[in-house]
C-alpha cells in the first residue's frame, strides 16, 4: 500500500488511541466489590416521566367542563334520586356564604376542571401534582409495600391505612407503578415485570370532604374513593400525552362507579401557567 494511503490510517490509529484513553480517564470507577447498591424508590424506579407542565385538552363534555351548567343537569354522571335532590338543592350562594365555594375542586372532581397541572416529586416517595384551576395540590404517597415496579392484582388496595387527622379537600392518596407482566414465550422467564418500560401509575385516593362532581353541584360523599390510572402516550412526532382515568365510587348519590378519562398534551415550560383561586 502506497506510504501516502497508508498516513490516514495511522492518524485514525492515533485518534482511536487519544480517544480510549481519554474516555478511560473520564470514566466512572467501577463499585468496588461488595459495596452496597442504590436503595430502589419509587422516584429512581419510575416507569416513564410524568413531571412536567400538562395542559388539559377539552375534547368531550365540552358544557360541563367549560361552563357552568344548569342547576339539576346531572350529565351521564350515574346519580342517584339521592343525588338528584341534592343537585337540585344546589345554592352556589349559599356555599360562597359558608367557604364552601372550593368544592367542585375536591379531589374526585378536580381532574375534570380544565386547566394545566404542574406535576414533581417532592421527595423520592412522594409526587405533587399542583392544579392552577382552583390553586390546588395533590400528593400521591407511595405504598411501601408494593414494588416499585408493579404488584400482582389490578389495583392497588382500597382499605389503605389514613394518617389520622380531619379530612381535606384533597383527601389522602397512596400510589404504586403498576405494570403488567409481558409475556416473553415459554420458559421460567415467559412471565415478567419489567421497569421503565410502560406500564401505569395508579393512585387511590380516600378521606376526602365531600364535594362537587360538576361544578354545579353534582356531590359526591365523605364516603366516596377515587382510583386513577395516569399514563403516558407518545405519539410518532414526540408529542406526548397523559391520559388520567378516574374511577370515582361514592354509595351515598352514585348508582355505580362514574368512570371518565381525561387528557392533557406536555407543555415545554411554565411560561402559561397562571394558578387562579376558586
Amino acid at each position: 500500500m502506497p506510504a501516502m494511503l497508508r498516513a490516514p490510517f495511522h492518524a485514525l490509529a492515533s485518534i482511536a488511541a487519544i480517544w480510549l484513553l481519554s474516555g478511560a480517564a473520564g470514566a466512572a470507577a467501577p463499585p468496588a466489590p461488595g459495596a452496597p447498591k442504590p436503595v430502589a424508590t419509587p422516584r429512581n424506579s419510575a416507569q416513564f416521566d410524568i413531571t412536567g407542565h400538562w395542559v388539559s385538552i377539552i375534547s368531550e363534555d365540552w358544557i360541563y367542563r367549560m361552563l357552568v351548567a344548569a342547576k339539576g343537569d346531572i350529565g351521564s354522571i350515574p346519580v342517584n334520586d339521592e343525588g338528584k335532590k341534592a343537585a337540585g338543592l344546589w345554592d352556589p350562594a349559599k356555599d360562597a356564604a359558608s367557604g364552601g365555594s372550593c368544592k367542585a375542586y375536591g379531589a374526585a372532581g378536580l381532574i375534570r376542571r380544565p386547566g394545566r397541572l404542574n406535576i414533581r416529586w417532592d421527595d423520592d416517595r412522594r409526587l405533587r401534582i399542583d392544579f392552577d384551576a382552583g390553586r390546588q395540590t395533590r400528593l400521591l404517597h407511595f405504598l411501601d409495600q408494593l414494588p416499585a415496579t408493579g404488584y400482582s392484582s389490578t389495583e392497588p388496595p382500597s382499605n389503605f391505612a389514613v394518617p389520622a387527622g380531619e379530612s381535606t379537600l384533597q383527601g389522602y392518596s397512596v400510589a404504586a407503578w403498576h405494570k403488567q407482566a409481558q409475556s416473553l414465550g415459554m420458559g421460567p422467564y415467559a412471565s415478567m415485570t419489567v421497569a421503565s418500560q410502560g406500564g401505569s401509575l395508579v393512585a387511590i385516593t380516600r378521606n376526602m370532604l365531600p364535594g362537587y362532581l360538576q361544578t354545579n353541584g353534582i356531590p359526591y360523599s365523605a364516603g366516596t374513593i377515587l382510583k386513577e390510572f395516569f399514563d403516558l402516550v407518545e405519539i410518532p412526532n414526540g408529542t406526548q400525552y397523559l391520559i388520567v382515568t378516574s374511577i370515582v365510587e361514592d354509595p351515598t348519590y352514585l348508582t355505580q362507579p362514574w368512570v371518565t378519562s381525561t387528557q392533557f398534551k406536555r407543555e415545554p415550560d411554565a411560561s402559561k401557567w397562571d394558578p387562579t383561586g376558586c
